[in-house]
């Protein structure tokens, strides 16, 4: 069977980039930074993106291209036929399933929400109609609705499907949002929101140092889709031409800038229509996109155009990600046991149909699903990936990155691969023992 490939760059950028803005930065990014001190998390997230992020995106990068293989494959292939390492690149495809499962139910609520900000079911009252809507059949209904759209490209094929999808959505995800940044920072009284969101306050930091590392550190991996294997499934369909460090570069400004001017558009919004941040809309999770944001849009004119294109542009980011998602289970089959793509996509479909609708129907089993399973994934598995990395591959990894690349960025290449040796993994070591205690 002849795999597939990307026919351009700037299509493999912009599936990154999709994967990479979903939900984690339009519905978790500027709750997170609510939560913790807005700049003061801001600061400390973007310095760990730069420090910790592009290293490990480029960790995953050199695994894909070097192997053009799946995480599970990649990491068997790459170790000489080691089924042990196969099984640390195959909990990236568990991961992947876990993450969907409960990432189609969210997306199920969005796209919900799309039809109902035309309508504006919600404008009365968005807390009681959020409560009526978040789990149940409905939920369950919206979910298999989300979740067949996702499949539906993926089906397509790398080129036909995912490259054609993304580079539609993440260019009109970005121009939506530089829109409705630009109105909202017009409105009156969004300067208190601006002055929230980006004027550096070190006294919280100060006394808060332990708790902003850890959610900026959750926040950057999240983010940038890594630990789950999405950049090895994604890289493992480039060509020997490519700068890694060019274009993960590339992808993390892209990513970053997304979450920034999600920001942008909701802590203006939020202190010009409501004077600031209520009890609900700081405390993260759905409550803070589903009522907090929908409600706001109640008090403007042309609230509803504004609430559809709002939500449509999250809709699109959701989007995005899940197709990644569903892609490494997909390219896990039709790699290792010749399944193919259409059957793949179907049989996977299904099963997280199941899970899915399990998840959308039982409140509790959701929340552990979507907190402490998922971080801690995703934390053990690129810490795998990076002790692969620097230890198993090493100077092989330290070609491979420099493959395509220019003098500056191979000049890197050692100050890289030590990070990804040492000071990555300890770092994630930490994360992971911080959200256990």
């Amino acid at each position: 069977m002849v795999r597939e490939s990307w026919g351009t760059r700037i299509g493999f950028i912009f599936a990154a980039v999709g994967s990479a803005v979903g939900l984690g930065n339009l519905w978790r990014f500027p709750w997170m930074t609510a939560e913790n001190g807005g700049s003061a998390f801001l600061v400390v997230y973007l310095a760990i993106v730069l420090i910790v992020g592009v290293p490990g995106l480029l960790a995953e990068f050199v695994i894909g291209r070097r192997s053009k293989r799946n995480p599970a494959g990649a990491l068997r292939r790459l170790a000489g036929g080691s089924d042990s390492w196969g099984l640390v690149g195959l909990l990236g495809v568990f991961t992947a399933l876990v993450l969907l499962s409960f990432y189609s139910v969210v997306g199920g609520w969005i796209l919900r929400y799309v039809g109902a900000s035309a309508t504006g079911a919600y404008f009365g009252n968005p807390g009681t109609y959020f409560g009526s809507v978040d789990f149940g059949v409905e939920a369950a209904a919206f979910h298999v609705g989300f979740l067949a759209l996702t499949a539906l490209v993926v089906a397509g094929g790398v080129r036909s499907g995912i490259e054609k999808a993304t580079k539609v959505m993440t260019p009109v995800i970005v121009v939506l949002l530089v829109a409705l940044a630009g109105w909202a920072v017009s409105q009156p009284g969004a300067g208190a929101g601006l002055s929230f969101y980006l004027d550096f306050d070190p006294s919280y930091l100060e006394s808060h140092p332990v708790s902003v590392l850890q959610a900026a550190a959750g926040q950057a991996l999240f983010t940038l889709s890594l630990g789950v294997g999405t950049m090895i499934t994604y890289a493992s369909y480039l060509g020997e031409d490519n700068s890694l460090a060019f274009d993960g570069s590339v992808i993390a400004l892209l990513n970053t800038g997304v979450g920034f001017l999600a920001g942008l558009v909701v802590f203006p919004l939020l202190f010009a229509l409501q004077g600031g941040l209520s009890e609900t809309t700081a405390g993260g999770g759905p409550g803070a996109l589903f009522v907090g944001v929908a409600g706001a849009f109640n008090q403007i004119p042309f609230g509803r155009v504004l609430a559809v294109a709002f939500f449509g542009v999250v809709l699109l980011a959701a989007l995005s990600s899940s197709i990644s998602m569903l892609e490494i289970p997909v390219a896990y089959l039709v790699d290792e046991h010749d399944v193919p793509r259409r059957a793949a996509t179907l049989g996977l479909g299904g099963l997280v149909l199941v899970t899915g609708t399990i998840c959308a129907l039982n409140p509790g089993l959701f929340t552990t699903v979507s907190g402490p399973v998922v971080d801690t994934l995703l934390t053990a598995g690129l810490a795998g990936f990076l002790v692969f990395t620097g230890w198993v591959l090493g100077k092989d990894a330290l070609a491979e990155y420099g493959t395509g690349s220019g003098a500056l960025a191979r000049s890197l290449g050692v100050p890289w691969l030590w990070s990804v040796r040492t000071v990555l993994p300890l770092f994630l070591v930490w994360t992971l023992a911080l959200s256990f205690l």
